[in-house]
């Protein structure tokens, strides 16, 4: 990959016909192999969750920011921050949630979660947020490793509704 040809930046209503399709892949890629997850259970989360409209919904949410990745025209991943959202076992009044973090499966690797993951902490820094917080499913350990690196430690659990299947995801943050 030459690195020249990465641009990250602030995410638009404009990009919800790409990212939404983009997002269902990732999100396919990441976890429908996994036997735990029933293809009903995806099918059911992905339409409520990654459908046009509700992507445009989000992209044009005052509190939420999403970042997209791009190499040339073409996005390869998105991050998405949510405000004044938060979980009973983060101690902080104001903290931000890394809700999504997603980069295709054929970009891994190449430092492309990490920029991303920059500029999500120069947003939060830049709104003044002290805390940063996310959840990631139990089983996802390459995910649990990968926020670690960045300082992300495990606070405490809640349920991600997959369907009709209640996941427990590992609440995780990090001080900024």
């Amino acid at each position: 990959m030459n690195e020249i040809n990465l641009k990250i930046r602030r995410g638009t209503v404009g990009d919800a016909e790409t990212l939404a399709p983009l997002a269902v892949k990732i999100f396919k890629d990441a976890f429908a192999a996994n036997p735990l997850n029933k293809p009903e259970d995806m099918r059911v989360y992905i339409k409520e969750a990654f459908s046009l409209e509700q992507t445009k919904r989000e992209l044009s949410n005052a509190e939420t920011v999403f970042y997209v990745a791009e190499i040339g025209v073409e996005m390869i991943g998105y991050a998405k921050l949510q405000e004044r959202s938060t979980e009973d076992c983060i101690a902080d009044a104001s903290p931000i949630e890394l809700s999504r973090l997603y980069v295709r499966k054929d970009f891994h690797g190449r430092g492309i979660a990490e920029k991303l993951m920059n500029e999500c902490f120069d947003y939060a820094r830049r709104k003044n947020y002290r805390t940063m917080w996310l959840g990631v499913w139990e089983y996802n350990f390459r995910a649990q490793k990968f926020y670690e690196k960045f300082g992300f430690a495990r606070v405490g659990s809640h349920v991600f509704q997959l369907g009709s299947d209640a996941q427990t995801d590992w609440v995780m943050e990090r001080k900024l």
